[in-house]
């Protein structure tokens, strides 16, 4: 006797004019931002343990705000660049989704409207305690001594490493929606964030822009090119 399950999980249908971006390090370049891996990137000169770590907060918050206040503060100088402004001029004719594995607000600044942050974003704090204690607190550096509404001390609204990235099903979703997937600006060595373009669907268009990429992190599907 045949037994079928119960509830079939079908894949969505993909929107011909959805167009999802998956943007890193790379777009921000261009603004003056350091990378994180690349030649001279911030894991060159700081120890991502130091900084990116809940055993680094635990161990040295200070120092920790530190580093994350001249990141927020080079972000603040930075203006949109020429990548940013074209990203956001493709919604004159597509619905845009930019999934970005950037703490910056250059994309919003561009002017793309609907914009998912997998590792969080610089202009928010959070509780150290409590996840969902999240606030907009713009261009206001952080301070060791601000705290959430239950007291406990405020952190950088940031990914860190041993965290899981934000909003992942969401992202999932808008990849696998998508007729046309760009990436750009992205090692592709980050996970679990990198695992997402393999949920590209088969027959969407698919291509990856980037100064290098290291062939063995280039999916299956995706046209390559370099610049």
């Amino acid at each position: 006797m045949w037994v079928f399950p119960a509830v079939v999980k079908m894949k969505p249908n993909v929107d011909n004019n959805k167009v999802l971006i998956f943007s890193g390090a790379g777009v921000s370049a261009e603004s003056g931002l350091d990378t994180f891996r690349g030649s001279g990137g911030f894991w060159y000169t700081y120890r991502i343990q130091d900084v990116a770590s809940l055993a680094g907060w635990r161990t040295d918050p200070e120092y920790v705000l530190e580093f994350y206040n001249e990141r927020k503060q080079g972000i603040l100088e930075a203006e949109p660049n020429a990548a940013h402004k074209a990203i956001a001029k493709l919604e004159e004719k597509y619905e845009v989704v930019v999934v970005t594995q950037n703490i910056d607000d250059l994309h919003e600044r561009a002017g793309s409207s609907q914009v998912i942050h997998l590792h969080g974003e610089i202009t928010k704090a959070r509780s150290s305690w409590d996840d969902s204690l999240v606030y907009d607190i713009g261009e206001q550096l952080f301070n060791l001594n601000d705290t959430c509404e239950e007291g406990n001390p405020l952190r950088p609204h940031v990914v860190w490493f041993g965290e899981q990235p934000y909003h992942m099903d969401m992202a999932k979703y808008h990849f696998k929606t998508a007729a046309r997937v760009l990436v750009i600006g992205t090692s592709l060595e980050v996970l679990p964030a990198a695992s997402l373009v393999n949920f590209g669907r088969h027959h969407a268009e698919k291509i990856i822009v980037n100064m290098e990429l290291d062939r063995k992190n280039k999916p299956y599907g995706y046209r390559w090119f370099l610049g």
